[in-house]
């Protein structure tokens, strides 16, 4: 056996992912949020890839047994490049510091960072035989989920809010995958994805600290080494859930665990959200304000009356709060509000300066590194990841905003 499950609570060991699946992903002490660790001594492949696949570079480091059931696209391997032009910004503030982007758009499923997510699942489901899945998405997911499950042969039901766009419905349906759209928001969708569970015994995805989820967003850690030759000391995403900054914290731990280095130090979390969709950021602000007093991390509320155009990026209900933004403060890291009004301006800027335009939830990354340099945020020698989520293929509509931008 290759690694074990170990639910954080009550610490039991729950065993591999064909016993997690058969307690329908719960320990015996009611809860579901675990974590996989490792029987074998692990090795960080540092050399060039030999292959085009994520899952083949780092099996080894992956709860998968057999190389035959990884379902790949070639999604992961993707490059992190440095742009020098928020570099020069940066200067222009005073700041020296070194600027890499990991390039998500360049995943070739669907093209966003929820493709390596979801080839991990479609591998680990596929090596355990399971025929059925669904989840609740505002947009990405939901897209690479079809994509990637569809190829592994696995039927998979995808609930969507209200709200989300016309582009990613089409991408959907044309992997042959249902789709159910709800009256409601994502809220709504997630309560008809647990019903549909419940009633019709499908597998469903248990949103943001799913290990499947976990396990395949921490290798761009050891991605970080291989190709930038060391870690950030920033680390700067748009966030809706917040899986990507707890999968980055249990890389950097497992990473710590295989070299043995303790002077390892975690890269400032800055997490970015529209002012259209900032209930983390407004939770934070709220924090700060009182000065942390206890059960801080629990007081956050629900985004009312939402106005933003940005789909994936609806998670109105910070449900991950309490998990996230106590990972935040650790760090010595921020939450960062963005003008969701300026990302065209900021998508103009982009294409004058790369000849490129990511999508809008890319756009909020994008924008956050200019609040976060404003602000003091980026510091003298600072190595920054920006993860930016998402090309803009699925959001014609924020192309034309761009178009537009005088």
């Amino acid at each position: 056996m290759k690694y074990l499950i170990r639910c954080k609570h009550c610490g039991k060991i729950i065993g591999d992912f064909a016993t997690w699946f058969k307690q329908d992903q719960q320990c015996s002490c009611l809860k579901n949020h675990v974590e996989v660790e490792y029987l074998q001594a692990q090795h960080i492949p540092t050399q060039a890839p030999a292959t085009e696949s994520y899952q083949d570079h780092y099996f080894d480091l992956l709860p998968l047994e057999r190389r035959e059931n990884v379902v790949s696209y070639g999604e992961g391997l993707i490059p992190i490049e440095r742009w020098e032009h928020l570099e020069a910004y940066a200067r222009s503030k005073g700041i020296h510091c070194k600027v890499y982007v990991y390039r998500n758009d360049l995943n070739r499923g669907s093209g966003s960072f929820k493709d390596i997510s979801a080839a991990l699942a479609a591998s680990v489901l596929k090596e355990q035989g399971i025929k059925d899945y669904c989840l609740a998405s505002t947009g990405n997911a939901g897209v690479a989920f079809a994509t990637y499950l569809a190829k592994a042969g696995i039927t998979f039901t995808e609930f969507a809010p209200n709200c989300i766009d016309p582009d990613t419905v089409k991408a959907i349906k044309k992997t042959g995958q249902p789709i159910v759209i709800s009256k409601g928001g994502y809220g709504d969708a997630k309560a008809e994805a647990a019903n549909f569970h419940k009633e019709n015994k499908v597998l469903i995805s248990i949103g943001n600290t799913d290990p499947l989820r976990i396990e395949s967003k921490r290798l761009v850690v050891f991605e970080c080494l291989r190709q930038m030759g060391q870690l950030p000391t920033v680390y700067l995403q748009a966030v809706a859930g917040g899986t990507s900054p707890l999968a980055f914290e249990k890389g950097f731990r497992d990473l710590a665990a295989m070299t043995g280095d303790t002077s390892l130090q975690m890269p400032r979390m800055m997490l970015v959200q529209q002012d259209e969709c900032d209930p983390m950021v407004t939770a934070w602000e709220k924090a700060v304000a009182a000065g942390f007093p206890e059960g801080w991390e629990q007081q956050y509320e629900a985004k009312k009356n939402l106005r933003t155009r940005i789909g994936i990026l609806t998670a109105a209900n910070p449900g991950n709060y309490p998990l996230v933004a106590p990972l935040v403060r650790r760090t010595g890291g921020t939450f960062l509000r963005v003008k969701e009004a300026e990302l065209p301006r900021y998508g103009k800027e982009m294409r004058q300066s790369r000849g490129l335009l990511l999508g809008p939830a890319s756009m909020v990354c994008y924008a956050g590194f200019f609040q976060a340099v404003d602000k003091g945020g980026i510091k003298q020698g600072d190595v920054v990841l920006l993860n930016t989520g998402e090309g803009c293929d699925r959001a014609q509509w924020f192309k034309e905003l761009v178009d537009a931008e005088n």
